[in-house]
């Protein structure tokens, strides 16, 4: 049963690909959301105008910072990783053993020669997306084993279903990036799973997209496998970021071998890398949230020091995930009030350190019920709140991470939309139409609106249109069969998916992409021990 659907997965990402001499590709998917299954906002990468919140003073900026220096320079970062070790003696940094001691001076040093700002370019050049400043943009659900809907309740992942999570990926104009596998999928060899995996994203999205950093083999794999997506020499791929990694150190005050490596490897030829702490407070950070704030700046700062002492000026971005646990039974708690402040906390040292953030949105509910969508919205909002510059797990996340929804995923997008409708510069505009006193006197105390030209000029475009919110009342509801959001959710990813028609690719490039994968197969993938 495996074999058939890798092969199912296989024949739609091949058809997709070389389809030629029909309304297929990128002008054929702006046709469909113009008026096929939903009517959606146009891409765009979404400014945030409001001023940050800043829970900490000056003062508190400076103990954390303080703090993490302390933790760099007294307690010191275990990297297991030889080379990097090495990277660190010849820096001038104290190592014993495994343990690395840095000081602030020099880690300060190497941390101002990263980017505050910088483009990664996908094999579609108008999806180009900008990390930093005022844009924030959002990711699909990345990493989760299982997969949840409504029809099969909770399954191990498959490719299928990763590959129709891609499409999701794919067809929602406010998901700016590809992140990791949207599902695990388990049916494929781990070995070979990065190539198939990898050869999916890339036929059935023209995103920017991106890599493990889980040993040599799947992050050079990956990165030629962007190169020959793109059209591009190699020269033209190292020239500009063109796809990135995220990373997560081994909390606490550690970082392994191969997500060190894969960094290394990556920012080596001009590609960027995000550094995430997944700091718990209680669990694997302090439980105050101040501490655990400070360990995980420590953690990521040590490692960005390392790559800008590799390469000065090499993309990074600092990434916060420091949320509590349930301290009844252990297990982790997303889109609380403390991860909020968390998040909004490290937002304050992103820009004191002058780095691009990452934050996350998440939950841990195990269905797309309420629970879900107010403790993602919360994560939603606070990254928002707190400048952040890329969302990851902004669409389709349940259970903690360890479940990917394509019914999440729409019911998250529907609240990425209003976000990004909320940052519309039209909202606030006050000039002498917008402010509309003529209007106002037109009408005076006894009339409405709702027939007048100021009005009827505006009507389609005055008002966030939903996507999935049903806004009529019970009685209406329930003469039309009385669905809940999640299951009306469900009924919209399914007929997405159904109408899906991948994005262009040049057939010399489809083919050359399809040889590669099979060639490193035959070659065996990526080692493993089963």
């Amino acid at each position: 049963m495996n074999g058939d659907m890798n092969r199912e997965a296989e024949t739609v990402g091949e058809k997709g690909a070389r389809r030629r001499g029909r309304g297929g590709g990128r002008a054929g998917n702006a046709r469909r959301q113009a008026g096929g299954v939903i009517e959606q906002m146009p891409w765009l990468l979404p400014q945030n105008t409001d001023r940050p919140t800043e829970p900490l003073g000056e003062e508190g900026v400076l103990a954390i910072h303080d703090g993490a220096m302390r933790v760099l320079e007294e307690i010191g970062i275990e990297f297991l990783n030889e080379e990097a070790l090495d990277l660190f003696r010849a820096a001038g940094c104290r190592v014993e053993g495994t343990n690395v001691r840095m000081g602030r001076d020099w880690v300060m040093e190497m941390v101002r020669e990263a980017p505050d700002s910088f483009t990664i370019t996908p094999r579609n050049p108008d999806r180009r997306i900008t990390v930093g400043g005022r844009t924030i943009l959002f990711g699909n659900v990345s990493s989760p084993p299982n997969y949840w809907d409504l029809e099969h309740g909770k399954l191990p992942g498959t490719r299928k279903q990763c590959a129709d999570l891609l499409k999701l990926t794919q067809y929602f104009n406010c998901i700016h990036f590809a992140g990791g596998y949207p599902v695990e999928p388990v049916d494929i060899h781990a070995s070979v799973r990065h190539l198939d995996v990898l050869h999916d994203k890339l036929v059935l999205t023209d995103k920017v997209v991106h890599a493990y950093s889980l040993g040599a083999e799947r992050v050079e794999d990956v990165m030629e496998m962007v190169r020959i997506a793109g059209g591009l020499s190699h020269a033209e791929f190292e020239a500009t970021p063109r796809m990135y990694t995220n990373i997560n150190s081994t909390s606490p005050l550690k970082h392994d071998v191969p997500m060190i490596d894969g960094c290394l490897r990556l920012i080596r030829r001009g590609q960027a890398v995000i550094v995430t702490p997944f700091t718990l407070a209680g669990a694997m950070a302090p439980v105050t949230m101040a501490g655990a704030v400070t360990q995980s700046i420590a953690e990521a700062l040590s490692a960005i020091a390392l790559f800008q002492w590799v390469r000065p000026g090499c993309p990074c971005v600092i990434g916060t995930f420091t949320s509590n646990v349930d301290m009844k039974s252990g297990a982790p708690a997303f889109g609380t009030p403390e991860y909020m402040r968390a998040t909004q906390m490290t937002g304050q040292m992103a820009r004191f350190y002058g780095l691009p953030l990452r934050a996350s949105g998440s939950c841990a509910a195990n269905v797309p019920d309420g629970q879900a969508m107010w403790e993602t919205s919360n994560a939603l909002w606070s990254a928002v709140q707190s400048g952040t510059n890329i969302v990851y797990h902004a669409a389709g996340w349940l259970e903690g991470g360890l479940i990917a929804s394509p019914a999440k995923f729409v019911m998250d997008c529907e609240i990425i939309q209003q976000i990004q409708r909320y940052f519309d510069p039209a909202i606030v505009a006050t000039g002498p139409e917008d402010v509309a006193v003529e209007a106002i006197a037109e009408v005076g105390p006894d009339g409405h609106y709702f027939g007048t030209p100021h009005t009827q000029s505006r009507y389609s475009t005055a008002f966030y249109q939903p996507i999935l919110s049903d806004w009529r009342n019970y009685e209406a509801w329930a003469l039309d069969g009385g669905t809940w959001t999640a299951e009306r959710a469900h009924a919209l990813w399914k007929r997405i998916v159904a109408d899906f028609e991948p994005p262009a690719l040049e057939a010399g490039i489809a083919d050359e992409l399809a040889e590669f994968v099979e060639r490193r197969k035959s070659e065996g993938g990526a080692p493993t021990d089963f």
